[in-house]
């Protein structure tokens, strides 16, 4: 492959903070609320002309789908996003558990108002290209926009950009899943038109469950779940292959349906899951954008033939992005383990809990029996690089470990650790590493954080 050189030039500053944000997905999000009603400044940097991420880009209405009867939860920011939307109107009941489906629409307005009334200085548009380093420490960040090259200067900085990817390229060691085990990608959409009476006589008359999961998707339950109701559709794309309509060959169409509305619109069609895409190689994000709705508008037409209800359907919208669930994650001072996830593992320097949910690479444990896990402090902290601290679904553990903490009621619970470690890094004037794990915990529990 060829190389050009590029010159070397001088980039003007264009605003600091105290602490930078980078990506506002729920970790994100969370992470620049916790720091900024700890009192530092924050700046919160978007790529998209929205916040909210996974939410309000991809299009996925449910944060805890898990929480069921029995389900010790989280407490904290994330709690406050079904709060804040079911308050606005922007929620609907969530179809298989006790939480709140989020308008993905309306969830752009709950996080601008998260964002102003905590104080945080918002940056839309605006894409983080580089890191601005001395030495092993992070000063700030090199951005890409409609300005142009332009550097934004810091204390410190939180990647919660899904992909470390400003760990990465600051050099901290980073792991990503060998692509033939890597979890998918997603093409979420939308229609209307649903006949909703006749759609929701026909899942009363067929209605379908977790254990359905293993012959549709291959997915191991630990049993205990697959009794329980789930929002899964699997036998119109059946009938869709035996009549030609779909190809054979193409295993990637079936999955879940999200709320319908009284209007008739299916909200979070999750539909499509195509594995062997790197989110993290823009030939792959193109193939998989482009195919992902080649494939959704095949799933529509089956939904449409062979879906009491669905008769009428039309495509509303696709979401912004893909879904994306696995890319890099970093080498952090401590690596969270699946034995921690499923053994109620307790640290000294824990940030939070989750409950024990596992959703990933063919393995589905809903947390109905009250188990938890304490998220520790150190799966944060990248190896290598001060004044950096990793928020959401990029931070350390293994591949068990991931498919509980990328679920984005984890992603807040890190987030928020990554908030209040950052604000207390500045207001001590300590780096991250140096930090005392009870100056965050005091911090945290101001913010009605449950630690134990």
């Amino acid at each position: 492959m060829s190389e050009i050189l590029e010159a070397s030039r001088t980039i003007e500053v264009i605003a600091e903070a105290d602490v930078l944000v980078i990506g506002s997905g729920p970790g994100g999000l969370a992470a620049a609320v916790s720091a900024a009603r700890a009192g530092v400044s924050v700046l919160l940097v978007e790529r998209y002309g929205c916040f909210g991420g996974v939410i309000s880009q991809v299009g996925v209405e449910s944060i805890a789908w898990y929480r069921h009867e029995g389900t010790t939860d989280v407490e904290g920011v994330g709690l406050e996003f079904e709060q804040r939307a079911k308050a606005l109107g922007g929620s609907r009941k969530e179809s298989q558990s006790n939480s709140e489906a989020l308008d993905p629409e309306m969830f752009k307005l709950v996080a601008d108002q998260f964002v102003e009334s905590a104080g945080v200085r918002p940056l839309l548009h605006c894409l983080v290209s580089a890191p601005y380093l001395e030495g092993n420490a992070i000063k700030g960040l090199i951005t890409e926009s409609k300005m142009g090259r332009k550097a934004i200067l810091g204390k410190i900085v939180i990647d919660a950009s899904g992909d470390a990817d400003i760990a990465y390229r600051s050099g901290a060691p980073c792991v990503k899943t060998p692509l033939d085990e890597m979890m998918g990608v997603t093409v979420i959409f939308s229609c209307s038109g649903i006949d909703k009476k006749r759609f929701q006589e026909y899942i009363r008359e067929n209605p379908s469950t977790y254990g359905d999961w293993e012959q549709g998707w291959n997915i191991k339950t630990s049993g205990k779940e697959d009794h329980l109701f789930s929002p899964y559709l699997n036998k119109p794309f059946q009938l869709a292959r035996e009549e030609g309509l779909i190809p054979e060959n193409i295993l990637s169409i079936g999955g879940t349906w999200g709320s319908i509305t009284d209007s008739g619109e299916a909200m979070s069609m999750n539909m499509v899951y195509l594995t062997g895409y790197d989110a993290t190689d823009v030939w792959d994000l193109t193939r998989g954008e482009m195919e992902g709705r080649k494939q959704a508008q095949m799933a529509l037409e089956a939904l449409r033939r062979y879906l009491p209800g669905f008769e009428n359907a039309r495509l509303r919208n696709f979401g912004m992005t893909l879904g994306t669930r696995d890319t890099r994650k970093i080498v952090g001072e401590y690596v969270l383990t699946g034995r921690d996830v499923l053994n109620r593992a307790q640290f000294e320097d824990s940030i939070g809990i989750f409950p024990e949910f596992v959703d990933g690479y063919g393995k589905l444990i809903l947390p109905t029996t009250g188990r938890y896990f304490q998220v520790p402090y150190r799966i944060l902290l990248p190896q290598k690089i001060e004044n950096l601290l990793v928020a959401g679904r990029c931070i350390s553990g293994d591949k068990t470990a991931h498919a509980a903490t990328r679920s984005m009621m984890c992603c807040t619970v890190t987030g928020q650790g990554a908030g209040a470690a950052a604000a207390a890094a500045v207001l001590g004037g300590k780096s991250p590493r140096e930090l005392k794990i009870q100056r965050i915990q005091e911090i945290l529990e101001e913010q009605r954080v449950r630690l134990y």
